[in-house]
């Protein structure tokens, strides 16, 4: 393992990082504004929609934590597996499987116990829950286990290798981690010791795989304990992977630096900032999705069109580009275009579809009619 490179942990005063507090101090209070703004729709939805609203936000934000480590999961499975764990029934087949489960029980666990300290106990449950086979991988993994070798972060070609991080060697380990968790569990939960605690699990990446992943679950279960709230309207990890990229230069940039981090934590409060204002659409969209099923319950369909409703339903206000055609309709449902167009019609007929202003002739496309 090379160390020619002075990395953070080397750093004199790691691991007490330090900030500018008056550089921060905006974005503070914007998302103090935010928070305010969405505890008023916290207090305007009931109980059952607020379930819903929840089932919708953590499905992406499943969806999207994996996605930003390269991980693709089925949208329906993870659905599958909230229904289960919140008990509200949600018109799908179950799908879930153990992968999808397991990312479900950290989520919730995150944000539902809060008042229960963050251990290493806790951390191997979530380690374990990520990874329920020690097998799925190219390479076996060490489950619910501190890594037992050191750790570099490379790309590039052999023989051209590029080296991002090398984190602290295993033999500091247990004297990392018992810091990180006294630190943790000092009752001063805060946005900015969420974005310490996300960037330190990082700087120390004590398991063998999935070390974003819980870092990202850690910050959300900080904020949970400062909001004190059970529900999350909101989801970090969607705000991240839009801007992927500038999340693991951040990153890379604070890990070479001084114990001095203001600059990623202005990262890290700027998109928690755009997760909430993003959530207030969101909601906005999620109670209208609801209520659009809610509507037509009783209304016969058949499984495909229920498919293409939910499709559209997920890809939010606008739907697909151009809207849902004949052609589109067919493709996604395998039938053929005389039967796409006779579906399509019966959608509209029963007010589930409605055309897409501006087409007409072979040209017309539909859109939900949201209400």
């Amino acid at each position: 393992m090379s160390l020619e490179k002075k990395w953070i942990w080397q750093r004199e005063g790691y691991p007490n990082f330090e900030y500018n507090q008056t550089k921060l101090e905006p974005i503070l209070q914007e998302i103090k504004y935010y928070q305010g703004l969405l505890d008023g729709i916290y207090m305007s939805i009931n109980d059952e929609d607020l379930g819903k609203a929840q089932i919708e936000i953590f499905t992406q934000e499943i969806i999207d934590t994996s996605a930003i480590e390269g991980e693709l999961l089925s949208r329906d499975s993870v659905r599958s597996s909230l229904s289960n764990k919140f008990r509200i029934e949600i018109g799908l087949k179950d799908s879930s499987n153990k992968k999808t489960d397991g990312l479900v029980d950290i989520l919730i666990d995150a944000v539902s116990n809060i008042e229960k300290p963050f251990d290493e106990s806790r951390l191997f449950s979530w380690h374990y829950a990520l990874f329920p086979s020690e097998h799925n991988t190219l390479h076996d993994i060490r489950v619910a286990k501190y890594r037992n070798d050191e750790m570099e972060i490379v790309s590039g070609a052999i023989g051209r290798e590029k080296v991002h991080y090398v984190a602290p060697p295993m033999l500091k380990l247990e004297e990392e981690m018992s810091n990180f968790f006294s630190w943790l569990n000092e009752d001063n939960a805060t946005i900015i010791k969420a974005g310490i605690a996300h960037f330190w699990f990082v700087v120390i990446h004590p398991l063998d795989d999935g070390n974003g992943r819980i870092a990202r679950a850690i910050s959300d279960w900080v904020v949970a304990k400062e909001v004190n709230k059970k529900q999350k309207l909101y989801s970090i990890s969607t705000a991240i992977k839009k801007n992927k990229k500038a999340y693991y230069d951040v990153l890379e940039k604070s890990s070479k630096g001084e114990p001095d981090i203001t600059e990623w934590l202005e990262w890290f409060l700027g998109t928690f900032l755009i997760a909430l204002k993003d959530a207030k659409e969101s909601i906005k969209f999620i109670l209208d999705k609801t209520a659009f099923w809610d509507k037509h319950r009783a209304t016969v369909l058949n499984e495909r069109q229920i498919k293409i409703l939910n499709r559209l339903l997920d890809v939010g206000y606008g739907n697909f580009e151009g809207g849902i055609n004949t052609r589109k309709y067919a493709s996604l449902t395998k039938v053929s275009k005389p039967t796409a167009t006779r579906e399509l019609k019966d959608l509209v007929e029963k007010g589930c579809l409605v055309q897409k202003e501006g087409t007409a002739g072979r040209s017309v496309a539909y859109e939900i009619k949201l209400h």
